[in-house]
């Protein structure tokens, strides 16, 4: 099991039960979007807010310890952030599975042809998942 406590104070974020339970949440479930963590945490902590959530999420991602996942025409999905990969996204169920590989050759590539210094990549491919495309 991971430390949770250790890893935020790693990232200089302070510890709180709220920011445990949200960093276990995203370790168990790999993506959630605001609304899905909002109900899971209610159960655990009845008297929390959307916006303690927002300020949480938010505070993660400035100290890049969560990165948000943008999908077209959904709602943001959030993850514990992890080396270069991309997303696959089922446009049917909304599944999403992460692709492990290095982009540092695709952001190098894109560097070199446009007049853009490359600070941060997200990739997102949409297909049909394998249990939809055999419905």
């Amino acid at each position: 099991m991971m430390n949770y406590t250790k890893l935020l104070k790693d990232y200089n974020l302070k510890v709180t039960p709220q920011r445990i339970a949200i960093v276990d949440e995203l370790h168990k479930h790999g993506h959630m979007n605001i609304d899905s963590l909002y109900q899971v945490l209610l159960v655990k902590f009845p008297s929390i807010s959307l916006a303690t959530i927002y300020k949480n999420i938010n505070a993660m991602i400035e100290k890049v310890f969560v990165d948000e996942v943008k999908i077209e025409h959904k709602k943001s999905v959030f993850e514990l952030s992890k080396k270069d990969h991309a997303h696959t996204i089922c446009s049917t169920c909304g599944e999403i599975e992460d692709m492990d590989f290095s982009l540092q050759n695709l952001m190098k590539e894109v560097a070199s042809n446009s007049s853009f210094e490359i600070e941060k990549t997200s990739l997102c491919f949409t297909g049909i998942c394998k249990t939809c495309a055999s419905k």
